[in-house]
């Protein structure tokens, strides 16, 4: 079991699976840059932190509850979490911003979140939901074996690459355009370095 001190974000899952790189800035080298993407989702996810818990017949909701998982090492927040049934059981809601995603970095943030209510209510939590501002509805998320391993398998890589201190190098892809810290990160830039670069390195190897 992992000492508090080495729990991670829950976050750095997300950043982890969408880039491994933009993980690092982020939780190793503690860089940030907001675009009108991250400020939006910034803006939504403190309005639903700032909501207070609400009541509907046979379910109660609790906002902005504290997380941990010591088997994943994770500790954050949900932004909602459904109570309902004797013992109260929970599944978690997770509000995004845009629409849903071609890779998995949302679902797993949320499988994180169920794993980390598993644990702390000694209950199964078998789905949970994200809701997408784009879309304005709900998109149900089972927790199953393969998400369950991928959650793993990716928190086990962000703790790891986080322990190390070291960021990996930059690799341009298409979903560059669409990241805040590109700017920071110089993906074109860094990816081919420079002739001089270049040309004194091959000096030094030579």
């Amino acid at each position: 079991m992992l000492a508090e001190d080495a729990l991670i974000p829950l976050s750095a899952l997300q950043h982890q699976l969408f880039c491994p790189r933009q993980c690092a800035l982020i939780h190793v080298e503690g860089l940030w840059a907001e675009n009108e993407r991250t400020a939006e989702g910034r803006i939504l996810h403190e309005r639903v932190d700032s909501g207070h818990g609400e009541s509907r017949p046979g379910v109660r909701v609790t906002r902005g509850l504290a997380l941990r998982s010591f088997a994943l090492g994770v500790v954050g927040r949900a932004d909602a979490v459904e109570l309902s049934g004797d013992p109260p059981r929970p599944r978690p809601i997770e509000y995004k911003r845009g629409k849903p995603k071609a890779h998995r970095a949302d679902e797993v943030q949320l499988c994180a979140q169920a794993i980390c209510l598993e644990e702390m209510f000694g209950v199964p939590v078998p789905e949970g939901a994200l809701f997408y501002g784009e879309t304005r509805r709900r998109q149900p998320t089972l927790f199953d074996a393969e998400l369950r391993r991928l959650t793993a398998e990716t928190a086990a890589a962000a703790r790891a690459m986080i322990a190390e201190g070291r960021s990996p190098p930059p690799v341009r892809t298409p979903a560059c355009r669409r990241c805040s810290l590109e700017a920071l990160c110089q993906p074109g830039r860094l990816e081919k370095p420079p002739r001089v670069a270049r040309w004194l390195s091959a000096q030094i190897e030579g």
